[in-house]
């Protein structure tokens, strides 16, 4: 592409960025009258009044503010909103009596679910140590340490590997099945790679860095597929492939059938988790001073099978998932798989100067801006049809915040700018 088209591209994203994402948040997210975030708005913007305040939602937008004040936006008034939800984390999510932060509380702060579920607990290592990064604050990473010692306490399987990741408030493992307690999940250990990864960062501390790598070995000998490199879902404990089912305490269900366990449970790759692991995975190498391109060809093959499979050529955007082989079983459009597409599709610009990448993200950008961010809102419609109609019109719940928008915008942002300045 010529510099002036990557500039184009550039301002695209940063005015829907500045002019759109960040506002929609600023402007609504602060609860004034009970501290922590609203998270939860209808197809207008609106509150829609849900009375919940769950962990992934208040850890999301901890690390969204304190992300995008760390990339220099809002003129340091993201400090305070940044401070605002970790007191209310703190405050009122946090175990006093068994450590560990609540899954759910009301708006108040009052618990509604008293279980320790992993998946929450990653982003509360992430946040809380972008928020120190961000801030300077030192009881973010003092907190994203007590919680990466309790993981290392209670979660870590030193027989085979990895975490286990439902537990009750005392931290005794959930049962098997729905409950959770046998299973271990690609969501969990690609997010606890990037939780590791800015722990490293903030911290410094050599045990950090080796539970990185410990996860990352554990991802690339267990979790991807030895052949396509695609993302597995669902194990048993000793890494065997399970069906993939629907746990009692969910995320990512909301639109699959109720029957507990899914169509093509044990064959069904997820296309925007493969390219969101790459572009963390190649972060994690960069903040371990790790070339990325010593696992060049790993990148490639994970790269190409996102863009000969996931990407739709015909009306634009990322498929939600497919077998590992190739192919496509499901053809909607879901937010987050867009805005994680965006970053993987420029990593594999700057590593390899393939142009089939930088149409690849062309191709992503313009369904995004043009039939995902709701005109007038600014934020993303969570669901579309595959030509682009909205099938969920809210604009955000518990489990569709801000981490993958912001984060898009801005790493999309920061990639732009080098590929604008290595161009004539």
């Amino acid at each position: 592409m010529t510099k002036n088209e990557l500039i184009t591209l550039k301002e695209e994203a940063h005015n829907h960025l500045v002019n759109e994402l960040l506002p929609f948040w600023t402007t609504r997210m602060i609860d004034k009258a009970n501290g922590g975030f609203i998270t939860h708005f209808d197809k207008d913007g609106n509150d829609s009044g849900e009375d919940e305040k769950s962990l992934i939602a208040q850890t999301r937008c901890l690390f969204t503010i304190s992300s995008a004040h760390r990339a220099g936006y809002g003129g340091g008034a993201y400090v305070e909103m940044a401070k605002h939800g970790f007191d209310f984390l703190i405050d009122k999510m946090w175990d006093e009596k068994h450590g560990g932060f609540y899954w759910m509380v009301d708006r108040k702060g009052n618990v509604k679910i008293d279980q320790k579920i992993i998946y929450g607990h990653s982003f509360a290592i992430y946040s809380l140590s972008e928020y120190t990064l961000a801030t300077g604050d030192q009881r973010g990473l003092e907190y994203a340490e007590k919680v990466f010692d309790l993981l290392q306490k209670y979660g870590a399987d030193t027989r085979y590997g990895g975490y286990w990741e439902m537990f009750h408030r005392d931290w005794t493992m959930c049962g098997p099945g729905s409950q959770g307690g046998d299973r271990k999940t690609l969501d969990v250990h690609m997010h606890l790679m990037e939780a590791f990864t800015t722990l490293y960062e903030c911290s410094g501390k050599e045990v950090h860095r080796r539970k990185l790598q410990e996860d990352i070995d554990l991802l690339l000998d267990k979790i991807i597929h030895p052949q396509y490199k695609t993302g597995i879902p669902q194990f048993y404990k000793d890494w065997t492939v399970a069906p993939q089912i629907k746990f009692d305490i969910i995320w990512g269900w909301d639109r699959f059938s109720p029957d507990g366990e899914k169509g093509n449970a044990t064959d069904n790759t997820c296309y925007g988790h493969n390219a969101e692991f790459a572009h963390l995975l190649i972060h994690a190498y960069r903040i371990m001073k790790i070339d990325p391109n010593s696992d060049k060809d790993l990148f490639r093959i994970i790269l190409d099978h996102t863009v000969d499979n996931g990407i739709d050529w015909e009306f634009g955007g990322v498929y939600v998932e497919g077998p590992h082989s190739g192919g496509v079983y499901d053809k909607e459009k879901e937010f987050w798989q867009q805005a994680e597409g965006l970053i993987g599709m420029l990593d594999g610009v700057l590593m390899f100067n393939d142009e089939k990448y930088m149409k690849a993200y062309v191709n992503i950008h313009r369904f995004v801006l043009d039939k995902m961010v709701k005109k007038g809102v600014g934020e993303w419609y969570p669901l579309l049809s595959r030509n682009g109609d909205p099938i969920w019109f809210h604009m955000s719940h518990s489990w569709k915040v801000n981490y993958h928008t912001v984060r898009a915008m801005i790493q999309s942002i920061v990639r732009l700018d080098k590929l604008i300045a290595q161009t004539n």
